[in-house]
Order: C-alpha cells, then sequence, then structure tokens
C-alpha cells in the first residue's frame, strides 16, 4: 500500500475563529461564517477574518505531539501557537487500526508523516460540527473514512469533494472498526448529534462532557466537588436541561472507564489509587455526582438524575 500523501486545498477559506474550511476562495468575499453566528459559538470582536491553509503554514504553526502518561497506545496532537478553538486530537492506536477522535484544522507533509510512523489512519471519528474543520483533507490525504453523526451532517462543508469519504452514524452505539474495541456513542445535548468514544476503559468527551477546573481536586471522591459540566453553548455559558444530561449518563452508564480525555490539553480526568476513589466509582463515580450537582444547581430538586447510582 503507498504511504499517505498530503492533498490538500490551499487556498481554500478557514474561519480564523473555529476552524471550518468552506468551499470558497477569497474572490468570493466571503463576510460571515455560519458555524460563528449559531448561538452556540461566536464571532470575536475584531469580526469574521478568513485564512487558508497556505497562510497558515507560512505563518509558522507547527503541530505538536504527545503520548497519554497512562496509556502509549493514545496520542495528542493540538497546533501551537493555538489556532481558531485550540482543542486537541487523539490518535488511538488498536489492533484493528489507528482511529483519530476529533480533528484540527491544520494539516501538513509533516503531520501525514508523523501519522504513517504511528501506523497510520483506518478511521476519523468527529465529535460534533466545531471540529469538523477541515474533515475532507484528511480523509482524502489518509484514504480513510470521517464518521460523523447523521442529525449534524447539516454542518458540513464541502461534501463533494473528490476522494473524501463521510459515513453517517446513526446507531446509539456504533464500533468503529471491527475488533477496535472502540464504540461512538450519539448521546446529543451540547449538539443533537453529539459523540462520546468508548475505548479501553478510556472515554474521550469532548465538548459533549466539559470536564472543569476542580475535576483536579487531589481528595477525588469528596461530596459535592464538580468534576464536569454540560453546555449547550461553552463560550457563551447556556447550560443543558437536564433531561440532556439524563440521557448523557443513560447512554454512557453501561461503560467502564477510569480515564476521561477531553477536548483541550489539560483536561485529562483519571481515576486515583486511593480509598476514596474505590469507594465512590472513580471518574465514572464523579461523573454521576457531577449530573447530580448541576441538575440540582439548576434548581431542580425532583429529576430522574437523581435516583441513579453505579
Amino acid at each position: 500500500m503507498a504511504a499517505p500523501k498530503l492533498q490538500v486545498s490551499d487556498d481554500l477559506l478557514i474561519c480564523n475563529a473555529c476552524g471550518t474550511q468552506f468551499p470558497v476562495t477569497a474572490s468570493s468575499n466571503k463576510d460571515e461564517c455560519r458555524v460563528c453566528d449559531d448561538p452556540r459559538q461566536f464571532v470575536p470582536p475584531e469580526g469574521q477574518i478568513f485564512t487558508t491553509l497556505r497562510e497558515i503554514n507560512q505563518r509558522g504553526f507547527k503541530n505538536v505531539w504527545w503520548q497519554d502518561k497512562e496509556n502509549p497506545h493514545v496520542w495528542c496532537v493540538r497546533t501551537e501557537p493555538q489556532f481558531a478553538i485550540g482543542e486537541r486530537a487523539e490518535l488511538i492506536q488498536t489492533v484493528a487500526g489507528n482511529i483519530l477522535w476529533d480533528l484540527i484544522t491544520f494539516l501538513d507533509q509533516e503531520t501525514v508523516d508523523k501519522v504513517q510512523q504511528l501506523g497510520g489512519l483506518k478511521a476519523i471519528v468527529i465529535s460534533h460540527p466545531h471540529y469538523y474543520s477541515t474533515w475532507a483533507e484528511w480523509s482524502r490525504s489518509f484514504d480513510c473514512p470521517v464518521y460523523i453523526s447523521d442529525p449534524d451532517k447539516q454542518w458540513l462543508e464541502r461534501t463533494d469533494t473528490p476522494g473524501a469519504k463521510i459515513s453517517l452514524l446513526k446507531d446509539v452505539y456504533t464500533e468503529i472498526l471491527p475488533g477496535s474495541g472502540a464504540t461512538a456513542i450519539l448521546t446529543g445535548g451540547h449538539f443533537p448529534g453529539s459523540l462520546l468514544l468508548h475505548w479501553k476503559e478510556i472515554l474521550f468527551i469532548a465538548d459533549t462532557i466539559f470536564s472543569v477546573p476542580s475535576a483536579t481536586n487531589p481528595v477525588p471522591g469528596k461530596p459535592g466537588v464538580q468534576s464536569f459540566s454540560f453546555f449547550w453553548s461553552i463560550p457563551n455559558r447556556i447550560p443543558l436541561h437536564p433531561n440532556d444530561i439524563f440521557i448523557i449518563w443513560e447512554r454512557v452508564k453501561k461503560f467502564e472507564f477510569h480515564t476521561a480525555l477531553g477536548a483541550f490539553k489539560g483536561q485529562d480526568v483519571r481515576t486515583m489509587a486511593n480509598e476514596a476513589e474505590r469507594k465512590t466509582g472513580g471518574v465514572k463515580g464523579r461523573l454521576l455526582e457531577s449530573c447530580k450537582i448541576y441538575v440540582r444547581a439548576m434548581g431542580w430538586t425532583e429529576h430522574e438524575i437523581f435516583t441513579e447510582s453505579l
């Protein structure tokens, strides 16, 4: 099999705020981004500015990789200095082939070579529309399908790009690559089709479940400590309805997980090896506790979530 080769459209416009690539060039005089105009996102005070992959490359941006400190088969990558939202993607080395969870906008030959060094890509799974970014460039460069949820397909740009492959997830649970052990979970919430990914006791949460600063409290399992939040809009601080939070919990509770990896560098939440964690169920227990704290803080005194237990 031939080695992957970078295939990108250097001059298509990319939103500087969210990283979405559009099927038009500067000659189109494009001045708005439908992702940023949506109330889940925002237009920066300087207005809607567009760039291109060519400009990003010329400005010296680089993709930086690091290996997960506990699982050597998970590699993280983000663009530095920060571009657009600043999320990371995670490359998961499974026995059935590599899966990339979520996406970053910048793609260059150096990144293609690094992915090839790590074993290539068999599948890309993107949690929600804010990270669709340059999906078509990644798909055709690695000749692999990109999985997104069917409810969010209307947010996809460049759907007619030759060589770019999209697979729509419609079921609540979908195994990504037979035998990989990786399951995409359609929970909704942040978007109608927001996804999680579960693999080997790791829950990749993106923005579907948002880890918060108190998740690093050195005394895990302490009553009343919040580890996760749940937003319809993260930058605009619009919370999810308790019913949406309950659906997320219902769909994830059958899985065992001791680690939750969030959308950004530094958002790793891990079960600690101590008595308190064992008694309260570790990260999974903290997720359920966070659901209850969050719903209670919104003024709800009665809800199904309060009857849930591990």
